[in-house]
């Protein structure tokens, strides 16, 4: 950011600023009950401000779920390390955005809310998990395609990988808000999640667990001496 012009720079912080706001409102008050006045307030803002960079309520929902969906697939738009570490990169990103306590709110909000407004399910489900799960499926397809994957319907091993690394710690913090698994308990289903997708999937999985083994171990405690 630092290499842009100063009016940009100030431009983005505003735009990440706003869509803090709009996050934490959302979040207590779900899309419905949000008014573009407190999402301007919390910001800091006038209203008019606010509509010159979202033009309603809907576009800076979307944006929201687009910020936290960029985020998760950052990982697969460039490639390093290799397929092991760019799978354990994804998940990590995915289990940091979808596990913070606003975006857990959120989505119990939009739970309650479906069955009386289901376009808002339906705009949450098409801004967020749908477009999620179409980069990872274009990735595991890109993959597959260079021989290190093998399955037949790159959906369902997406949606595989999904539920695997995460649904079990995700879906317990949902229903109940003050069980949000650790950091370590998130590295332990996160690693078994990715071990066996990695023994379903993988076209070398001896040599990809070992991969995620280096990835996933301990770093060494330096000794007495050494402090």
């Amino acid at each position: 950011m630092t290499d842009l012009p100063r009016r940009q720079q100030n431009r983005l912080l505003r735009e990440a600023r706003i869509l803090e706001a709009a996050l934490q409102v959302f979040s207590q008050t779900g899309y419905s009950g949000a008014v573009m006045d407190d999402i301007a307030a919390r910001a800091g803002l006038s209203k008019p401000t606010l509509y010159q960079y979202f033009p309603s309520k809907e576009a800076l929902f979307t944006a929201i779920l687009t910020q936290g969906r960029d985020q998760m697939l950052a990982v697969f738009e460039a490639p390093s390390g290799g397929m092991v570490a760019e799978l354990h990169g994804f998940a990590w990103h995915y289990a940091e955005t979808v596990m913070r306590p606003e975006f857990l709110s959120l989505a119990r909000l939009i739970i309650g809310e479906a069955q009386r407004f289901p376009d808002i399910g339906r705009a949450y489900q098409a801004s967020g998990p749908d477009r999620v799960l179409a980069g990872m499926v274009a990735y595991l397809t890109r993959q597959r395609a260079a021989g290190r994957l093998a399955f037949e319907e790159a959906d369902l091993a997406a949606e595989d990988l999904w539920g695997l690394v995460l649904s079990a710690p995700r879906n317990r913090a949902l229903h109940i808000p003050d069980a949000v698994p650790t950091r370590a308990e998130l590295a332990r289903s996160i690693t078994n999640g990715l071990r066996v997708f990695l023994r379903a999937y993988s076209t070398d999985p001896a040599t990809d667990l070992a991969s995620l083994s280096r990835l996933t171990a301990p770093l060494p405690q330096p000794s007495p001496a050494a402090l």
